[in-house]
Order: structure tokens, then C-alpha cells, then sequence
């Protein structure tokens, strides 16, 4: 790969992506271990059927009815007020990112980021030229004012806040991100792509859109909808936002099948949001038991845990492959992030976590 004329700045990257091992337990990328109902699958099937003698024709470029739809969704899950004119959706929340660095970064910007944090936030700086900053967060891997003075006084253009973030699964509380908004000029992106998964009662960022232009909130139908295969995403923002990332949006960039299948999906979302409280009960279980077993467990409001620590992960990933369990190796070193799956895959996670770590004695 080196021997072409690519950018010298991608001499030597890898692309991101998580391993791709075939075992029978997958907890690694963060997926709902739930497939679509029978009856959702079947209102796909018909919905797709009916498409068919029309795809020759190329899809609405402005989605006008699955941002509304999908404004309605946020208006009823967060107790909002927002029209279509607020909602940009796209392939995947890794599009939205992309098209708000397009948008706003370029060489002679720079964005801010929280780490440990999700690490295609420098990638998509990489890829638009914007100069990527990060700030550490607090030992608990929290983020209060002191760190967000911090992220302030390097003058940055944009700040992007992750709650929950990944990979700690950390929740940022709402005042700091009314601190942050009353001090920061620039660009606030809060990525929120598990926010389904946050414990009840706590609140979205979505609900200070109304008094921040400038706020962006970055959703995702991949997790809590059971539909990363489908690959839709979406922003919530002001609409002066929605028609600037027009500028910078690929022709028909969301096909029309993507279009009508996420429309089918959020007239299940009541079906959805009953396994995002099973996992909910899930996580918070799994959470209790890592702690009994003496691993520190960073609190998390996700669908996944992370959990340590560890003096050699890569051994104790490695043996939890050789049991049939995959999860992740990503954060600070000496964690292991696991996704939260179905109960039976996560009774096999504990088995498995249980003879690697004796046998290792890593804890």
C-alpha cells in the first residue's frame, strides 16, 4: 500500500474497525443482541416489495419523511418540539461526523475531544484536515468544569462531548453541558449514539437545541433500534445547521430502501425500546457481579461495560476467544470493554471470564 501515491499522512494508518472472529458469542461491537421482531421483519419485506418498480428512480435527497418521522420519535422519547427542519439523517452517525467536520473543521480549524473517547473522532479530523485536540478526562473517566476549562483555553472551533461515551459508557451531567454551551462560541457536537441505553429520567441533550444554534446532537438507529446493518444515523440541530451540511452532502447520499426501512422501524419503537430495558437490567446486573468477582467496572449508562483492570488484556482477550467469547480491546490500557448481550450470552461471557482469569490470575 505504501508503493502508491497515497496522502502521505495515511502512510501506515489501518482502518478502524473491530476484529471479525466467528464464535459464538459476539460482544464486541456494541450490537442489540435482538433481531428485528417477525412482525417487523415482515413490514420490511413489504415495505422493500413495494419499492421495487421504483428504484430505477432516484431517492428523495432530502428525506422529508423520515425526518419528520424521525423527529417525531425524539419529540415523544425526550419531550421535545422539533420539525423535520431540525433533523439530518445519514449512512450511519460516522456520516453525520463526517459531514459536520466537512462543514466546520478544514485546515485552519481544530476540534476538541474527551479522551478515553471514540477514536474515529480523529479520524474524521484526519480526513477533513481539522487539527485534533484532546483533553483527558477525570481519573473516574468523568467530565466536570475544570476539565471543560481545560478544553476552553485551548480555543478550540468545535467540542465534541459523548455521553454516554465510549467506551466508558460515562454520562456527562446536564449542567456541565449547559456550562459549556454558555461559555463555548463554537460548534457544541454531543455525540449520544446510546442514549437509549442512559438509566430513566436522565435527560438529552436534544432538549437545549431550542435556545443553541449552534448545538448539534448526534443519534443513531443502529443500537437501540437493532439496526446497524441498516446504517442510519442522524443529527438533531438547528435548521440554519440542517441546510449548511447540504453544502457538503454526497448527491442521493440515503438510498431509498435505507429511507423506508428506518420509517418501518420507528413505527416499532415501543416493540424496541421494551429490549432496551432488558438490557438496561442487564448491563446493570452484569455490572454488579464484575465488582463481585473484584474487577473495577466504570459506571456506564450504554449497552456495554468496561471493566479491568488487567496486566497483560491482550492475553485475556485472547483466551476469551479460545472459550467462544469475543469483546473488545479499547480504552486505557489494562481494560476490556464487553458488550451487553442476550442473558444466555452473557451467562457464557461470565463462564468464560471466570476460567481465563484463573487460569491467568489477571485480575
Amino acid at each position: 500500500m505504501t508503493e502508491l501515491p497515497i496522502r502521505k499522512d495515511l502512510v501506515g494508518k489501518s482502518p478502524y474497525g473491530a476484529p471479525q472472529i466467528a464464535v459464538p458469542v459476539r460482544l464486541n461491537t456494541n450490537e442489540n443482541p435482538f433481531g428485528p421482531s417477525p412482525e417487523l421483519v415482515a413490514e420490511l419485506a413489504k415495505a422493500v416489495s413495494e419499492l421495487g418498480p421504483n428504484l430505477n428512480r432516484y431517492p428523495d435527497r432530502d428525506a422529508t419523511e423520515l425526518r419528520a418521522d424521525l423527529a417525531n420519535y425524539l419529540n415523544t422519547e425526550s419531550q421535545v418540539s422539533l420539525a423535520a427542519d431540525n433533523i439530518w439523517p445519514a449512512n450511519g452517525s460516522n456520516e453525520v461526523m463526517q459531514q459536520l467536520l466537512q462543514l466546520f473543521g478544514g485546515p485552519d480549524k481544530s476540534l476538541v475531544a474527551f479522551d478515553p473517547t471514540y477514536s474515529m473522532y480523529e479520524d474524521y479530523c484526519r480526513n477533513t484536515f481539522t487539527k485534533y485536540l484532546s483533553v483527558a478526562r477525570n481519573e473516574d473517566f468523568t467530565i466536570d468544569k475544570s476539565v471543560l476549562d481545560s478544553a476552553l483555553a485551548l480555543h478550540p472551533d468545535i467540542i465534541v462531548l459523548t455521553s454516554p461515551n465510549n467506551p466508558t459508557g460515562t454520562i456527562i451531567d446536564m449542567s456541565d453541558i449547559d456550562y459549556l454551551l454558555a461559555n463555548f462560541p463554537g460548534v457544541v457536537v454531543v455525540d449520544e449514539a446510546y442514549a437509549e441505553f442512559r438509566p430513566a429520567g436522565t435527560p438529552s441533550a436534544v432538549s437545549r437545541l431550542a435556545k443553541n444554534p449552534r448545538l448539534v446532537v448526534v443519534r443513531t438507529m443502529s443500537k437501540a433500534f437493532s439496526y446497524a446493518g441498516a446504517r442510519v444515523g442522524y443529527a438533531a440541530t438547528s435548521s440554519e445547521i440542517v441546510q449548511a451540511i447540504q453544502l457538503v452532502r454526497l448527491p442521493y447520499h440515503l438510498s431509498t430502501v435505507t429511507q423506508a426501512v428506518a420509517r418501518v422501524a420507528l413505527r416499532f419503537s415501543d416493540e424496541l425500546q421494551g429490549q432496551v430495558t432488558l438490557l438496561r437490567k442487564e448491563r446493570d446486573d452484569l455490572a454488579s457481579w464484575l465488582k463481585e468477582q473484584g474487577f473495577e467496572v466504570a459506571p456506564s449508562g450504554a449497552n456495554f461495560l468496561l471493566f479491568g483492570t488487567f496486566g497483560d488484556r491482550n492475553q485475556v482477550w485472547e483466551q476469551l476467544v479460545e472459550q467462544g467469547v469475543l469483546i473488545r480491546q479499547t480504552g486505557p490500557s489494562g481494560w476490556l470493554r464487553v458488550s451487553i448481550g442476550t442473558p444466555e450470552e452473557n451467562q457464557a461471557f461470565k463462564t468464560a471470564l471466570l476460567q481465563v482469569t484463573n487460569r491467568t490470575n489477571g485480575k
